[in-house]
């Protein structure tokens, strides 16, 4: 109801979200945040938001479509300050079999009205004339798609829930649970416990450690990810550029984000071979003027990645009154788990698009 007290715990781009969607809806909020806003994962997030291919089955390409809007809502919502860029995405393959599952994953979201379309070489030279593609087979541009700089995405989010009346506590770590039967009845930190309705655990891959103490398990596996962000550089790019072995953005302020190859099917860049020296060699192969920009800095997170790499959101059956919201894709969904997880707490309903993915299913 409007008025009771949510703790949400965690100031990553999901928790802040939801954290201001509450506080709009007239919920008093408290944001726990360990160590500083955005700190986690979010800092670390590559700021691509799509449905793209690998988004399957059918529901979960529909939740990231539906989010995708989110972020247009969003924007206008808070006068364009959140600085989302549109150009869509390119991405090419030579032939052989990831270029025929391009094709096929294109015709497939088609079928599904997404706007992607298969590209001559011509449309690539006038979508991205300073990228340099090498010899392939097949391209497509998604032209839906953008990017967003998460960091500040989430700082724009954050003065408004403060504006709105959200209290941050910072640095606040979340310690202990206070358990009346299946409920949380107060939340123990490291600086003075808090009493809640309802307790939103967003701390990304910390959450597990928490749920713990309320007796839920949230299956997350590992994901690590290098991203080497180049310093600011005349404008290059209008769209995410998925290249074999490497990806790419350039930022509203010049700076070039870039990390290693999207693997099929789970959406994520692989790092096990990859290091910052392969990514700059090779985003370099893709975009020559850059081959004198310098390395600005190079970051290395862990997206918070469960364990059959779907969602994991809504109240659990353990304890009644904790709310999770973990998930990879965090960026492109955060406008609307926010909006559905403000819903779902301040109005009791069960939102159907997030039966797929409600924490019992990992027996929490």
């Amino acid at each position: 109801m409007p008025g009771e007290h949510v703790v949400v715990a965690g100031a990553g781009i999901i928790g802040v979200s939801i954290a201001y969607h509450l506080a709009k809806r007239g919920a008093r909020v408290t944001i726990v945040e360990a160590v500083q806003p955005g700190g986690g994962t979010t800092s670390k997030s590559f700021g691509w938001i799509n449905a793209t291919f690998s988004k399957r089955p059918r529901a979960y390409f529909d939740l990231n479509y539906q989010a995708m809007a989110e972020w247009r809502r969003l924007e206008l919502e808070l006068n364009g300050r959140l600085n989302v860029q549109y150009g869509g995405s390119i991405a090419w393959f030579p032939a052989g079999p990831e270029a025929d599952d391009l094709v096929a994953s294109v015709r497939a979201h088609q079928q599904w009205g997404y706007a992607a379309r298969l590209i001559d070489q011509g449309d690539f030279q006038r979508l991205a004339p300073s990228v340099s593609p090498g010899t392939y087979a097949v391209a497509c541009h998604s032209e839906q798609e953008a990017a967003v700089d998460p960091s500040d995405a989430l700082a724009v989010l954050l003065e408004r829930a403060r504006a709105l009346g959200a209290e941050l506590r910072c640095p606040s770590k979340v310690t202990g649970l206070d358990l009346d039967g299946t409920f949380v009845r107060r939340i123990e930190t490291d600086q003075a416990p808090i009493e809640a309705a309802t307790l939103v655990l967003a701390c990304g891959v910390n959450s597990p450690e928490i749920a713990q103490i309320a007796g839920c398990r949230l299956a997350l596996k590992g994901s690590p990810g290098v991203l080497v962000h180049l310093k600011p550089q005349p404008r290059l790019l209008n769209c995410v550029v998925l290249a074999p072995g490497v990806h790419c953005k350039q930022g509203a302020d010049g700076r070039i984000v870039a990390g290693g190859q999207i693997v099929a099917g789970l959406g994520t860049a692989s790092t096990e071979a990859a290091d910052a020296d392969q990514i700059l060699q090779q985003v370099r192969q893709v975009l020559p003027d850059l081959r004198d920009a310098q390395v600005e800095r190079v970051t290395l997170g862990y997206r918070v990645m469960p364990e059959d790499e779907y969602p994991i959101i809504g109240f659990t059956k353990t304890c009644r009154n904790l709310y999770v919201a973990a998930m990879h894709s965090g960026v492109t969904l955060a406008p609307l788990i926010g909006r559905l997880a403000a819903t779902e707490i301040i109005d009791g309903i069960s939102v159907d698009s997030l039966q797929p993915y409600r924490p019992d299913r990992f027996d929490c």
